[in-house]
């Protein structure tokens, strides 16, 4: 073989591997409960590593007619599942009604290990303008012992109507964060609001403080429509990210990228989606929402979230790995999972 013939061999290889290389990420799992509907549907994932295995909170749909039970919980509750390798899932335990403020269900569950204790936020349903955000605690991260002061937020002010969704905690300094979706004074636009408690308090009612007196992130944004929710947050050296999800569900929702310094203003990264949905045909291309960030203790990161193809009528909860440059996140390519 002469230079002339290698040449074009060698330069169709390089092509190979740009055009190889720019394919969208594999998905490290796709699975879902089944046990409510009869069908796969699972939503809000948060995942913790937590006494030597991997805990992933999430939404449970209520009961369908032929799969009720005797005194079956009213509502949306919450499923706990584990897994040795963030790939293979298996349900472990429900947190049902438990308390006046969540008997007509709870949901979105937020986690976060604090002091050898996971605490977990999430927001009671059903009670629209009047959800707030609850708060319980666990030695081992499946039985739960309840704040008797539930619900511990909900935001004031005359920008929000008062609801309170979706919680994420995030520890900084002596104080922990407490992001969280609310309404506008309409009840038509969702948007993102931020509260703090010292490190050291019990997190109860008392202890929260609203940081904002406006939306700390709304939606601008064509792909975002009327929505952000969903928020979910980490630190790259002195610079906070936040994954957020744009649109309402199988509008399609979206997954984008806002960074802060301080954790009260934030800046875009991007004009367009980290995550997209998917195409036509795909298994999430009605939507890719509700991330759920999760650092290992290796030093890889992941992005859990939510998909389906049918508008709804099924949920499965999936994540992919990420890369990162300085505090930009990139979607990590696997070729050997191709």
């Amino acid at each position: 073989m002469n230079l002339r013939q290698i040449i074009p061999l060698l330069a169709g290889l390089f092509l190979a591997n740009i055009l190889d290389a720019a394919e969208p990420a594999p998905t490290l799992f796709k699975w879902a409960d089944a046990t409510r509907l009869g069908c796969p549907f699972s939503k809000d994932p948060s995942v913790i590593r937590f006494a030597g295995r991997y805990l992933m909170y999430f939404s449970l749909p209520p009961f369908g007619k032929e799969l009720t039970q005797t005194n079956a919980p009213k509502g949306w509750n919450i499923g706990i599942a584990e897994s040795t390798n963030l790939v293979v899932w298996k349900k472990v335990g429900e947190l049902r009604p438990a308390q006046d403020c969540d008997k007509n269900g709870l949901c979105a569950p937020g986690a976060r290990v604090l002091n050898g204790k996971v605490h977990l936020f999430y927001q009671t349903y059903g009670n629209f303008p009047k959800d707030a955000i609850c708060h319980a605690v666990s030695a081992d991260g499946i039985n739960f012992q309840r704040d008797e002061s539930n619900p511990v937020f909900h935001p004031t002010g005359d920008w929000n109507n008062g609801r309170a969704i979706d919680a994420e905690v995030f520890p900084d300094g002596n104080r922990l964060l407490l992001y969280f979706a609310t309404r506008d004074s309409t009840g038509k636009t969702q948007e993102i609001g931020v509260a703090s408690a010292l490190l050291n308090s019990d997190f109860s009612r008392k202890t929260w403080t609203q940081l904002c007196d406006r939306p700390i992130l709304k939606p601008e944004l064509p792909w975002e429509t009327k929505c952000i929710e969903a928020p979910t947050v980490t630190k790259r050296g002195d610079e906070f990210v936040m994954f957020y999800a744009g649109g309402f569900n199988n509008d399609p929702q979206q997954i984008g990228v806002a960074t802060s310094k301080d954790g009260l203003h934030w800046t875009r990264q991007s004009n367009v989606p980290l995550l997209p949905n998917g195409a036509a045909g795909e298994w999430n291309s009605s939507e890719s929402g509700h991330p759920g960030f999760f650092a290992d203790e290796n030093g890889r990161s992941y992005l859990f979230f939510q998909g389906n193809n049918d508008h709804g009528k099924t949920w499965l909860l999936s994540c992919v790995e990420l890369d990162w440059r300085g505090s930009t996140p990139q979607i990590r390519i696997q070729p050997h999972q191709k």
